[in-house]
């Protein structure tokens, strides 16, 4: 029996059934189906590769604002529930400096919640940059987070499936089935039966270096390129650096030019990653962006049967995806008048 099925096994997908857990739904009437499953690697299964932590990379929009908050302020408890230390998930300080002033509504709403919020002053940002804050952050070590994550939903009694579907029909193929999840990220573009032309994906290339003596994220948003470090936690000292958000670029390829630019500008904003520098390897992936911004909505299918919608999150998935998530459990629990 499987009331609610789950199409896709990346971050959102994962988030969604612990929502349904949170929401006291019997886990034996859940079922993931996906093509791709933590442990696996594939330009098209994007969390792998993702970065990894909670930034302001998120837009300004109220909705988005909202699914932020919900995360940050959740994830402490999610960290507990799987295992808490060595899970993949950890808290990191974190500074972030800005070459443009950023939107005034979301640095307001950040600083409500965030802990150890600091505004940084003039004297403390680098040339070219006009703002900056410092406070405490998470960080994922994506791979082995999705991993435990996997682990304890299959535990709890939440059933997985590897399967690629053709069709969205083929997720109702157990007659039980009243509400379908489409988590399908950039997969949602492609999906027969629910096509989303206003997914694209926004390519990112990184490098992963061994850096032990980093601990701290350090990004800078300029006006054409975003500069991040990340320290992975529970990696072995793996450190995460980019970046790039090419709109529309579908290449799964690695530049040598792009590493060398990545190195230049994380350099440039933390010189220490200079002293031993090594390259683990190099990696790239597509973040599952969307035209017109997230969507979270429930569509009927057929009589008595639902798709629930949460796509287009792009490069904040973890960040923002627990609670985007969150509210399309909410509308797949309510009343099912649309």
């Amino acid at each position: 029996m499987s009331k609610y099925v789950i199409i896709g096994s990346g971050i959102v997908g994962l988030y969604t059934a612990q929502n349904l857990l949170d929401k006291d739904v019997d886990p034996l009437e859940i079922t993931v189906y996906a093509e791709y499953l933590p442990g696996d690697q594939s330009i098209n299964y994007t969390s792998p590769w993702a970065g990894g932590n909670f930034s302001c990379i998120s837009p300004d929009d109220a909705q988005t604002l909202q699914f932020d908050k919900f995360t940050y302020t959740n994830l402490a408890r999610l960290r507990s529930v799987l295992g808490g230390d060595g899970c993949g998930l950890d808290n990191r300080p974190t500074t972030e400096f800005w070459d443009f002033a950023p939107d005034e509504t979301k640095i307001s709403s950040l600083s409500s919640y965030l802990k150890d919020y600091q505004v940084l002053d003039k004297s403390e940002l680098p040339d070219g940059a006009v703002f900056g804050i410092k406070y405490t952050t998470w960080n994922f070590n994506c791979p082995e987070f999705l991993a435990n994550f996997k682990t304890h939903l299959e535990t709890k009694g939440v059933r997985f499936v590897r399967k690629k579907l053709s069709h969205v029909k083929e997720a109702f193929v157990d007659p039980t089935t009243t509400t379908v999840f489409n988590c399908t990220g950039i997969g949602a573009k492609f999906l027969k039966g629910v096509e989303d032309d206003k997914i694209y994906p926004a390519r990112g290339q990184v490098v992963v270096i061994k850096a032990p003596h980093i601990n701290e994220n350090r990004l800078r948003w300029g006006t054409k390129d975003v500069t991040y470090i990340i320290p992975r936690p529970d990696s072995k000292n793996q450190v995460i650096l980019g970046g790039y958000l090419q709109a529309g670029n579908w290449c799964a390829d690695t530049w040598e030019y792009e590493t060398k630019d990545i190195l230049k500008r994380t350099i440039a904003l933390y010189p220490e990653l200079a002293h031993n520098l090594e390259i683990i390897r190099v990696a790239c992936g597509l973040r599952p962006s969307r035209k017109g911004g997230v969507r979270v909505e429930k569509e009927q299918y057929s009589d008595g049967k639902y798709i629930v919608h949460i796509s287009g999150l792009s490069g904040y998935g973890y960040q923002a995806g627990f609670g985007a998530s969150n509210l399309g459990v909410q509308l797949s629990l309510r009343d099912s008048k649309l």
